[in-house]
């Protein structure tokens, strides 16, 4: 465990309080759609349709309705860093899961460690993650973005190999790119933790609580 401590922190380690179950979320309770503003309802429609399929009494979402103003800007950004940055899914999805498994994020884990898979991320790699190990065997790319976040969370400070290796592989625009998708997931993790939203079903492993 002392690599983990290593790489999040002792703040990281201590065991999260149980989550409930997405369907028993009681913060943020859904509204209705006839409870909706205009500008609330508007932004349920756009997030309604493809690519993200979304229902606005879902997590986060759910909470998000409540600021019909930041809400728009929120998705709009969200847009950006799930589909056209300049990583492929497989290293995208990578920064995710660090991400929730730094806040320990259950529901957002949920989510995208099959997305994760689906970008061809080897689930070693994910579970690895999961257990607060670094990963073994990681591609040159993964590792470089793994070294990349896992010291931006751990040290607050970048050095000069870790920025090399992230430069070599995703030049300025790549590194700006990983910056803001675990600043983004950072405020969608705190947003679920605020919630109490935990996964919805064990379709998926839960993070492990880690301890000392």
């Amino acid at each position: 465990m002392k690599k983990w401590l290593a790489v999040f922190g002792v703040a990281a380690l201590v065991a999260a309080p149980p989550t409930s179950r997405a369907e028993e979320i009681t913060r943020f309770t859904p509204l209705k759609t006839e409870e909706l503003t205009p500008p609330q309802k508007a932004w349920a429609d756009m997030i309604a349709v493809p690519p993200r399929n979304a229902k606005f009494t879902a997590p986060p979402y759910r909470a998000y309705i409540r600021s019909p103003d930041l809400a728009p800007r929120l998705s709009a950004l969200s847009d950006y860093l799930r589909w056209n940055t300049s990583l492929p899914p497989r290293l995208s999805e990578l920064a995710i899961l660090i991400t929730a498994r730094q806040w320990t994020a259950q529901y957002e884990w949920f989510a995208h460690y099959p997305l994760a898979l689906k970008g061809e991320l080897d689930p070693k790699v994910a579970d690895a993650i999961a257990a607060g190990k670094r990963p073994d065997n990681m591609r040159d790319d993964e590792a470089a973005l793994y070294d990349l976040v896992t010291a931006l969370y751990r040290n607050r400070k970048v050095t000069d190999p870790v920025y090399k290796a992230a430069l070599e592989k995703f030049g300025e625009r790549g590194i700006m790119d990983i910056i803001g998708i675990i600043g983004y997931y950072d405020l969608v993790s705190m947003t679920l933790i605020t919630m109490q939203a935990g996964a919805p079903n064990d379709s998926v492993p839960p993070l492990p609580a880690l301890s000392k």
